[in-house]
This record gives C-alpha cells, sequence and structure tokens, in this order.
C-alpha cells in the first residue's frame, strides 16, 4: 500500500471554496460529522431577529436535533454566542425535541475549548474541528470531535437527590397503561434473576434496587406506543447482531448502553433473548 501525503488547505483564505461549499458537502452527506444517522431538515434558517442558521439536522430515529454552525478559520467569541442563541430559539420553537448545539471551525483552540468545556453538560454542546486536505485537484474533508456532548455524571451518580415518583405518574405522565404493564413484564424477568431486585421510579427511568440500594444495570423509558429497554453492557458485535436476528427495534449505543425499542408482544415473543441480556448486564454489575 503505497503512502500519499495530503496538504492541508485553509478554506478561510481559498479563493474558490468556501462556507457555501463546506455547507453542500454536510448537507451531502450528514455521516460526516459522526453524529448518527441524521436527515437534513433545513440550511440558512431564518432565525427571529437573529441571523440565519447554517444547517439542522434531525436524527432519523430519535427525537433529536442538531443546530449546526460552520466557521471558517480560527473559533471566536461571536461564533460561540451564536451557535447557543440559535440552539436556544429552536429548543424553545421545537421542545418535543432534544436539542444539540454544534460547532464546526477549522480551529478549535485550547482557550475557546476552557471556554465551551464551561457550557457542557449544561447545555448539549459538540464543538467539531474541519481539515481540508488536497491530493493534486481533489480536495477532501476531514471532520474530528474535539468536544463530545457529555453530562457532568452518570445518571447513577446523581441518583439519590433525582426527584422520585410512582408507577401511577408513570401511567399518567410518561407511559401509558400498555406500556407499563411491558415495564411490569420486564421486571418480572428481572425478579426471576434476582428476587431481591424490585423497581425504583425516576423521573427520567425506572430504575432498580436491591434490597434497598440502587442499581441501574438496566434501565426503563415507557412511552405511549412502547418502551425503551436499555442493558448496560459493553457495545459488541455479538450483542448487537444477537438483537437484529431477534428483530427487535434497536437505537444507537449510547453511554455504555444498548438501546431497544419494545413493542406490544415483543417481550412474550423474545422472552429468551431480553433474559439473555439482562443476564450478562447482571453479572457485569457484580452480582
Amino acid at each position: 500500500m503505497e503512502y500519499v501525503k495530503f496538504e492541508k488547505v485553509s478554506l478561510k483564505n481559498h479563493p474558490e471554496l468556501n462556507e457555501k461549499w463546506v455547507q453542500d458537502r454536510i448537507a451531502e452527506d450528514p455521516s460526516l460529522l459522526g453524529l448518527g444517522d441524521l436527515i437534513l431538515k433545513d440550511r440558512e434558517r431564518t432565525q427571529p431577529r437573529a441571523g440565519r442558521l447554517d444547517l439542522l439536522f434531525q436524527h432519523e430515529e430519535e427525537l433529536r436535533r442538531y443546530e449546526v454552525e460552520i466557521q471558517l478559520g480560527p473559533t471566536d467569541e461571536s461564533h460561540i454566542i451564536r451557535t447557543i442563541e440559535y440552539w436556544d430559539i429552536e429548543r424553545k420553537r421545537y421542545p418535543q425535541y432534544e436539542h444539540t448545539a454544534v460547532i464546526i471551525a477549522e480551529d478549535i483552540t485550547s482557550r475557546f475549548l476552557n471556554v465551551i468545556s464551561l457550557f457542557n453538560g449544561t447545555i448539549p454542546l459538540v464543538a467539531i474541528q474541519m481539515k481540508a486536505l488536497k491530493l493534486e485537484q481533489q480536495v477532501s474533508l476531514d471532520f474530528t470531535t474535539v468536544l463530545d456532548q457529555v453530562s457532568l455524571g452518570l445518571e447513577e451518580d446523581d441518583e439519590e437527590i433525582r426527584e422520585l415518583t410512582d408507577r401511577a405518574w408513570w401511567v399518567e405522565r410518561k407511559g401509558s397503561p400498555t406500556t407499563l404493564t411491558m415495564a411490569d413484564d420486564l421486571l418480572e424477568l428481572i425478579h426471576n434473576l434476582d428476587p431481591a431486585i424490585g423497581p425504583k421510579y425516576n423521573k427520567f427511568y425506572i430504575g432498580l434496587a436491591k434490597n434497598g440500594v440502587s442499581t441501574t444495570f438496566i434501565k426503563l423509558r415507557p412511552k405511549r406506543d412502547f418502551i425503551r429497554f436499555e442493558p448496560r453492557l459493553e457495545e459488541t458485535d455479538e450483542i448487537h447482531n444477537l438483537i437484529r436476528t431477534a428483530g427487535l427495534e434497536e437505537l444507537e449505543y449510547k453511554q455504555g448502553r444498548f438501546r431497544v425499542k419494545l413493542y406490544s408482544g415483543d417481550i412474550e415473543s423474545q422472552s429468551s433473548v431480553l433474559t439473555q441480556l439482562i443476564k450478562e448486564a447482571y453479572q457485569n454489575a457484580g452480582f
């Protein structure tokens, strides 16, 4: 295999390649950003009294949108203010979605990273550094995430100060009688594995407790029409294949968890697969 050296190109100073050209490339292939399966919803989106948002993407399977701003050259103060402002406008206009602000620039300085890292965890923010690479008459773009969207701690780290709820609250506010019955069925599978484990109803998910001590090797998130089943497991092709072969709907792996959408009838028809996932998560948790 032959080694080839690419020449780095400054887009800010290039006579032909400009921000619109970059927008076109990302719009054509959103996978360049490494943010999952995205659909372009809008570009140059007019914001009330605040200019135009470069690109707006929506995740194909999740209720999540990304407000993307592009900066040629190094980042500056106006760039971060504009990005956060557009993110704030969009999240207020469309609160049914989760929103993430995305900053793309050719040069994201350490000083700038220090500043925007202060927002991360409070404002969901992703910073991506972009490079244009040239070989003869061909130009390519390379995107590297230098600041990912992170929380200030895992959800289980904050478990004791989360607002506790109960089953009735979930039926009324988040799920439905059908999906809470599905949660009961999954909890029964867990209980069969370890009779000392029972449900712990929190505001954002249904967790578990063993002898009064919280544990989250499985999280359940009932919605109106389905329930999200989230075992904490190391990501492997074997488990991905197990889920897909069973015909279950799998979402993107995040924060150390597989995430599976279960609909009415799935628990009964795939109880052996779900029991296997529960058992592996249980063992990995050290029980």
